[in-house]
């Protein structure tokens, strides 16, 4: 229906945004990855949209690039999951964070985000495996469970989800779980 806006950027009010197009204003709803990359006011922007119609309601929901709005269709065809609770797991993590969580069943990390308890964190990870997370590569056993282990230590050494995913991204892939987290650990302090 309505697939991209481009126009000028007239509020931004948290999670919605109104877009100028060409003398009609636009209500669209946007994840905060998206709303925090933002220009400022009066600025041209373009947003990949996607519109739902209800019996109450039409709503438009815009997203920053493609993969945000690839997740948030993913998100919202699991039941229970609407618009709003994907765009919130949006918001609570980026598209990166939400696929490496998929792809390492990490349903702790899911739980974090408002809005989501166990019984729709686990539902999330089991519906969008093999959709939506990312594949890790030929030693994908050895690989997972050493790169769940070494996430995991670094969580509970107090470290965020982003920190502790950044500094796994710098690790070769083969690493075992001890030097992982040296190595990890070396790259943080640095940080």
């Amino acid at each position: 229906m309505i697939g991209r806006l481009q126009g000028l950027l007239a509020e931004k009010n948290p999670p919605q945004v109104l877009l100028d197009c060409h003398g009609v204003g636009y209500e669209v709803d946007v994840p905060m990855s998206t709303f925090y990359n933002l220009p400022a006011l009066g600025e041209r922007v373009t947003l990949l949209t996607h519109f739902v119609v209800r019996e109450d309601a039409q709503l438009l929901y815009g997203f920053g690039t493609a993969d945000e709005r690839n997740a948030f269709r993913h998100l919202i065809k699991i039941t229970g999951v609407g618009p709003r609770t994907a765009l919130s797991v949006l918001s609570g993590m980026g598209v990166a964070d939400l696929a490496q969580a998929i792809t390492l069943q990490e349903a702790g990390r899911l739980i974090k985000v408002p809005g989501i308890g166990k019984k729709t964190a686990e539902r999330l990870l089991l519906e969008l495996k093999g959709k939506l997370g990312a594949d890790i590569g030929p030693h994908a056993a050895v690989t997972h469970d050493n790169q769940a282990d070494i996430l995991q230590a670094l969580l509970a050494l107090g470290y965020s989800d982003k920190e502790a995913a950044a500094s796994l991204k710098a690790l070769p892939k083969d690493v075992g779980v001890s030097d992982g987290i040296k190595l990890a650990l070396k790259a943080l302090s640095k940080g």
